[in-house]
């Protein structure tokens, strides 16, 4: 394969991974929608609660780890080819 097919194949994956982040930054806002009012005499209770906080922090770690392992995967595959025809051509 020529360079162009790697630099294609590599766009192709990458705007795979956008359209899903993006699809899922547009799927969560709609979910989270509905805000039911206070409770009466609680009206200072405004915010979220902190499970909410650490779930959100969990799901962006994990996100976060997955498409840093992608890339190393993606990288490593890059050089061991580069390497693999290195080592043919001499």
């Amino acid at each position: 394969m020529s360079h162009i097919h790697h630099i294609r194949r590599l766009v192709r994956i990458l705007a795979g991974f956008a359209g899903a982040l993006v699809a899922l930054g547009v799927a969560a806002p709609a979910a989270s929608a509905q805000v039911a009012p206070p409770p009466a005499g609680h009206a200072a209770a405004v915010g979220m609660a902190g499970w909410q906080i650490a779930l959100i922090a969990v799901g962006a770690a994990l996100a976060a780890a997955i498409v840093a392992a992608i890339v190393a995967v993606l990288v490593d595959r890059a050089r061991s080819a580069r390497r693999l025809r290195a080592a043919t051509a001499s």
